[in-house]
């Protein structure tokens, strides 16, 4: 694997005296500059700029048609931008595609697996692509498998598997060279709630036991709301970026609802104590 240049950001923050302080260095794996990608008269992506910072679990999220997978495309190389500056890892995604497809791993939305090979088949065979062999591949497979709890299934034909298992098992391929970046497109679209969320504690617990950066496209606001940070995409065009927290304070507020078993007895008792405040002279 290369070694990878990131880009670096100083953290400044305003202490209690006003004065801005540097707390630390914010290394950016992907750094994304007015993206544009046109498919004839449609805007797909249409000049967004965002950024990922390493060891961060990153939700893109929006509905369907929004412009995530044609982004995601973008970033892994697979698609050809209109306009922009992309890097990745430190990359630029026009001219490194060999390189950044070094340094990462892609979970699509349909899997790539063959569903007559087994589980451990296949994942012999992606690494194989990566250029492993002998103990090398052999050690790979069995770590793949090991962090994402393949071994119950893994000499079963992947075309046996179950929704939830063909899902870890396509993790598992992408993980199979442990890169520094993982993409996930819509990893849970079409499960059912259980395996949801299993699948999203594996995702978490792999991005916080090894540090690795994550890339999730999403459009269940549940999901995202585990994030580190969120970008909110609407028909190619960023509508909200931040934390969790973030966004919640910008654009959520509660609302207290109180169902009473005796509604009468509380009206009676409020106009009363009004009553009595306005004979006690208290309000006008």
């Amino acid at each position: 694997m290369p070694k990878t240049q990131l880009t670096t950001k100083s953290l400044e923050v305003s202490n209690a005296s006003g004065y801005t302080e540097i707390r630390g260095v914010i290394f950016i794996i992907i750094q994304v500059e007015n993206l544009q990608k046109v498919y004839g008269s449609v805007n797909a992506v249409n000049g967004i700029s965002f950024a990922v910072q390493e060891g961060s679990l990153f939700s893109f999220l929006g509905t369907n048609g929004a412009g995530k997978s044609t982004t995601i495309n973008v970033l892994t190389t697979l698609l050809a931008k209109t306009s922009g500056t992309i890097t990745v890892g430190g990359f630029d995604v026009s001219h490194h595609a060999k390189e950044i497809r070094d340094l990462i791993g892609v979970v699509f939305q349909d899997s790539v697996l063959d569903t007559m090979l087994t589980v451990r088949e296949n994942l012999a065979v992606r690494g194989s692509l990566y250029g492993l062999r002998g103990a090398k591949l052999k050690n790979a497979v069995e770590n793949a498998v090991k962090i994402t709890g393949l071994s119950e299934f893994a000499a079963r034909p992947y075309g046996k598997l179950s929704g939830g298992q063909r899902r870890r098992a396509d993790i598992g391929r992408a993980l199979i060279h442990m890169p520094k970046l993982l993409f996930l497109d819509e990893p849970t679209t079409g499960l059912d709630p259980k395996t949801r969320r299993d699948i999203w504690r594996l995702i978490r617990d792999l991005q916080q036991s090894s540090g690795m950066t994550v890339f999730l496209t999403t459009h269940y606001m549940e999901e995202a709301a585990e994030s580190d940070d969120i970008v909110v995409i609407h028909k190619g065009e960023i509508k909200a970026q931040g934390t969790p927290l973030d966004l919640k304070t910008r654009y959520c507020s509660d609302m207290l609802k109180l169902t009473l078993n005796n509604g009468e007895y509380l009206e009676h008792k409020l106009d009363s104590t009004a009553n009595s405040i306005v004979t006690n002279g208290i309000l006008p």
